[in-house]
């Protein structure tokens, strides 16, 4: 059976559009809040959904996912009831879904039984934001599979001989950091994305997705244009904080994204 991720991306290329693919953190404002969130996503137009596992050391993340990360935890979500959450999302969608991590709740987990664990719940893939593939190659433990692809991350100051490694490593998309720094909405974009996304085209022939920091859709819209994907997250984040636990969550997150998925599918 095909990744869920292998196969968006195949049917995106197909009709000549970019993606969009959402981030939110699993849990927040509370676990059973989540599954309904992940379905207005997709009904707003997210192609795919990128599932946080709140984590108390976030060291990538800025305020906003910090915090959200910290309502999760509050709310008492851990990884096993991430992969609740996956498994109520699979009663009504398909939509692929990465799980967005650092390595500590999933080593404390158990490696292999996350891996198990986490594509039983109907996960796709997988991304490692402090776990570099050569230290992954090194550690029997760590290695991929259980039918998840294993995303990798690219920085802006990321040499092009170690760009070659990453990719050679990556499995179902890459994701461009668009800038140094935490995560956050930025009132601008960087100015190398084109010729960054360029670079990277020249070591791989998997889909490029970029994300850090786009947050309105004149933004989304511009970075679709360069790359096969647009990721958003700390703006839907930051709104999933505002409206806490309003009746219409859902609905309104949906509003917020709608046009953010129309303006990067063009």
């Amino acid at each position: 059976m095909a990744n869920r991720i292998d196969s968006k991306f195949l049917d995106l290329r197909t009709r000549g559009q970019p993606g969009f693919i959402a981030y939110i953190t699993a849990g927040d404002p509370a676990p059973d809040r989540t599954p309904a969130v992940a379905w207005a996503l997709e009904e707003a137009g997210a192609d795919i959904l990128e599932l946080g596992i709140p984590f108390s050391d976030p060291l990538a993340d800025g305020a906003t996912i910090q915090a959200a990360s910290g309502r999760a935890i509050a709310a008492g979500t851990t990884v096993a009831g991430v992969l609740d959450i996956i498994r109520e999302i699979r009663k009504f969608s398909e939509i692929p879904i990465v799980l967005f991590t650092y390595l500590n709740p999933i080593y404390v987990y158990g490696y292999g039984k996350f891996l198990a664990d986490a594509s039983a719940a109907g996960a796709d893939g997988l991304l490692i934001l402090d776990l570099p593939p050569d230290e992954a190659a090194r550690n029997g433990e760590l290695k991929r599979g259980r039918g998840l692809v294993s995303i990798q991350l690219i920085a802006p100051t990321t040499p092009p001989e170690r760009m070659e490694l990453i990719a050679k490593s990556a499995e179902g998309f890459l994701y461009y950091v668009s800038r140094e720094g935490v995560t956050g909405e930025q009132s601008t974009l960087s100015r190398s994305i084109s010729s960054r996304v360029a670079e990277i085209r020249k070591h791989t022939s998997l889909p490029v997705a970029v994300g850090f920091g786009i947050s309105t859709p004149d933004q989304a819209r511009e970075v679709a244009s360069q790359a096969d994907a647009v990721v958003v997250g700390s703006a839907i984040v930051r709104r999933i904080g505002e409206l806490g636990n309003s009746p219409d969550l859902a609905g309104q997150i949906a509003s917020f994204v709608r046009p953010l998925a129309s303006a990067a599918k063009g």
